[in-house]
């Protein structure tokens, strides 16, 4: 049990500390396109306080609606940096966190709640002493007011609540963390956002205009026959791509970079409560969109679908090899992805049959709770600390459900604005890097080409010195030949010589012996 409780404890300080980030992120503005319609402003909602003060006002003059509840959810719309990370490890956010117990948020949201069971707790001990006695200012014992036989104390035995209460922790500590899995999954989704959408502006900036012919594929542009498998495609490939006109380069990877942009910020809006978000969302669009592009987005049904076709109608327009634009178009399918799970959590919550088992359980646990205390706290005047210690209680409890149930929706406290500020700017930079690299006076495709000439050339010199070399050993080979062929012809010569010399000398012999 005592791990379970660790476990708990532990659920709940992430789920508390998850969303206590300062908004962040500053919309750094890349230069942007110079043939842009409209302008790139961006207007953000970032709070410029820092981490540790975040949360609902503490002005009392602004509006009670913002102070806790529905209306300060926006408040906690945070990410940290390096200088909030070093206030959080602060020895002193105890005594911070202490010293704004009565400010938080979370509380003032369960006032109702605690009210209701500290109302239980003062009725408890007013008829237990109305029925019971009471002791006065001066410590003396007053008769009971009502000596009624039916009039009994009020009162339950603690052994109920001590075996219940390892059940109502775990209900607490699966239904915290079962949200708080949400809200990490919807901020996965975004960082998932953050990380593709550069990785396709990257690859689109680039790509652009890549037509090189050294690769084993036909690309765009690139001269028939023009891979790097013969020698005579080396003769049709000497002629140079066209030139990129940087006029209209800037252009289109402008308008990918855009509807990027676009594309995040309509998915903000399809995640964000209408009343809040549909103006900014519509004053962003036009300003940055031409009007053409705007009506069509503003108007369509499902805004983060067309925005998603227009981005692929923009890298469509890119000159490069369709295989490359499919690997651009793999980001594509993965914005499909989070689009589609950032729905799926938005229109499916826990089960409510779970959520309401779960607060029913502690709400009765709360309410019958005092009636169970009453004779812990007898040596306290007429059990009056059984008030304060049931509202200890109360707060502590009704706010770990109280902070399951704000977790368990979790994109009106995730900073998607700053996200979207972000992905903007970081897009807008990307893209404006085109050409860097690429546009020396030494052309990089020309040197490639030379390199594999000369790669060429080596290979038919080698070629040319190992044939001559093949052919110095047939030489050889047949000199030795026509050596051995002699030396036999000389052989038999020899011999047939000596027969002869024989044959001579027997006949001079014979004809000695005659005469």
């Amino acid at each position: 049990m005592n791990l379970r409780r660790n476990t708990a404890a532990a659920v709940l300080a992430a789920a508390i500390v998850a969303p206590t980030a300062t908004h962040a992120f500053a919309s750094h503005k890349a230069p942007s396109s110079s043939l842009a319609i409209k302008p790139t402003t961006r207007t953000t909602s970032s709070s410029s306080s820092s981490a540790l003060s975040m949360g609902p006002p503490t002005d009392p003059s602004a509006p009670l609606t913002e102070q806790f509840g529905e209306g300060s959810r926006k408040y906690r719309r945070t990410v940290y940096t390096h200088d909030q990370w070093v206030k959080h490890r602060s020895p002193d956010r105890f005594a911070n966190n202490l010293g704004t117990l009565v400010q938080s948020g979370i509380y003032k949201q369960v006032g109702k709640e605690v009210f209701l069971t500290v109302s239980v707790a003062v009725s408890v001990c007013v008829w237990n002493a109305l029925v019971g006695g009471a002791e006065d200012f001066s410590g003396v014992m007053q008769e009971p007011f009502i000596n009624e036989g039916w009039a009994i104390k009020a009162g339950l035995p603690l052994e109920p609540f001590t075996l219940l209460s390892p059940s109502l922790g775990l209900l607490l500590v699966f239904r915290t963390n079962a949200s708080y899995s949400r809200w990490d999954q919807a901020r996965k989704f975004w960082g998932l956002n953050i990380n593709h959408t550069r990785d396709l502006n990257r690859m689109a900036t680039t790509w652009y205009g890549n037509q090189s012919e050294y690769d084993n594929a036909d690309f765009l542009g690139a001269p028939e026959g023009g891979t790097a498998s013969s020698s005579s495609s080396l003769s049709s490939s000497s002629a140079e791509s066209d030139p990129i006109d940087p006029v209209e380069r800037e252009y289109l990877l402008g308008q990918v970079s855009l509807m990027t942009w676009a594309f995040v910020r309509s998915m903000k809006r399809h995640l964000s409560p209408p009343g809040e978000d549909e103006e900014d969302y519509v004053a962003e669009i036009k300003a940055r969109l031409t009007p053409e592009q705007a009506g069509a987005l503003i108007e369509a049904t499902h805004r983060p679908n067309r925005a998603l076709y227009d981005l692929s109608v923009a890298i469509e327009k890119l000159p490069m090899h369709f295989v490359r634009k499919n690997v651009i178009n793999n980001n594509l399918s993965i914005f499909e992805d989070t689009l589609g799970g950032c729905e799926r959590l938005l229109s499916s919550p826990v089960p409510l049959f779970y959520s309401r088992h779960t607060a029913r359980f502690l709400s009765s646990w709360l309410l019958l709770l005092p009636l169970a205390l009453y004779p812990s706290f007898g040596n306290s005047w007429n059990h009056s600390m059984m008030i304060p210690a049931t509202a200890f209680i109360s707060v502590f409890l009704f706010g770990i459900e109280e902070l399951a149930t704000q977790l368990e929706e979790p994109f009106t406290i995730l900073p998607m604005q700053g996200f979207c500020d972000k992905i903007g700017a970081n897009c807008d930079e990307i893209v404006s890097w085109a050409g860097e690299g690429q546009d020396h006076q030494l052309d990089v495709q020309t040197v490639r080409r030379a390199e594999v000439e000369v790669r060429y050339d080596m290979a038919a010199r080698a070629g040319m010195e190992t044939k001559a070399e093949e052919n110095e050993a047939k030489r050889i080979g047949r000199l030795g030949r026509m050596k051995e062929r002699v030396k036999r012809r000389l052989s038999v010569r020899n011999r047939m010589s000596g027969q002869v010399d024989a044959e001579v000398e027997a006949s001079t012999s014979e004809y000695q012996e005659v005469q």
